[in-house]
């Protein structure tokens, strides 16, 4: 489920840049959680020599904890000690359709946004998606294994760009496809608003569209920016 706070906090610290705001902060990395863990910070989070602030894990939720406006989970991909995950809650607005259970036991992955306190490492997560097959773990392997492995620029100085986005039509259908290209033609950073979208895609229903944004959102590939109304390509 992706939550307003969470939203927020993220956008805020992308403001904090400006104008000058490197692609890197917005894209999603695929990580271990010891990667994570060992992630080291001067200006911004470094990991495996790539500026990160949003990243991407799966692995097994060991704990569950819920408080009044968030849940605090702890989740262990046995790369190294379990990671805490928070995840904002907003009950007013929650979607049945997009919530995870995350009860101990049950493999998760995880999009979020790096942060520290003290020497300690965790995420504030955007989504948390449960596993519909366990051959999941083994394809986020393969993207952390590659992603690693690319050089951190390429030719003409454009930073890496996450693999789910280089292949998105691995898990998304046609018009998925479509609504994931539409926004990521949009470079402007409030995103595109659902309106333009729609005018763009005038052979899509509306409902059709907004099913195809929340799994996008779910995926990790498209983001909200300024409201509920405006999304963005987090490639």
């Amino acid at each position: 489920m992706w939550d307003n706070k969470g939203h927020k906090l993220s956008q805020h610290n992308a403001g904090e840049k400006g104008a000058g705001i490197t692609r890197a902060s917005l894209q999603i990395l695929p990580c271990t959680v010891s990667q994570l863990l060992s992630s080291t910070k001067v200006d911004s989070y470094v990991v495996g020599g790539r500026e990160v602030s949003q990243a991407s894990i799966v692995g097994v939720v060991r704990r569950s904890q819920p408080f009044e406006n968030h849940i605090q989970y702890r989740v262990d991909d046995m790369t190294g000690p379990p990671v805490d995950v928070t995840l904002w809650v907003n009950t007013e607005a929650a979607d049945p359709s997009l919530s995870c259970d995350g009860s101990p036991g049950t493999y998760v992955k995880v999009v979020g946004t790096l942060r520290g306190s003290e020497g300690r490492r965790s995420l504030t997560a955007y989504n948390i998606r449960c596993l519909e097959d366990l051959n999941e773990i083994t394809s986020h392997m393969l993207e952390v294994v590659q992603a690693h492995m690319l050089p951190s620029e390429r030719v003409g100085g454009s930073p890496w760009k996450p693999v789910h986005d280089k292949y998105p039509s691995s898990r998304l259908s046609t018009i998925q496809t479509e609504v994931l290209h539409v926004v990521s033609k949009c470079c402007g950073h409030e995103g595109i608003s659902l309106d333009d979208i729609k005018t763009k895609l005038d052979y899509l229903s509306l409902p059709t569209i907004r099913r195809s944004l929340e799994f996008l959102m779910k995926e990790g590939n498209v983001f909200t920016t300024i409201d509920e109304q405006h999304f963005k390509s987090s490639g």
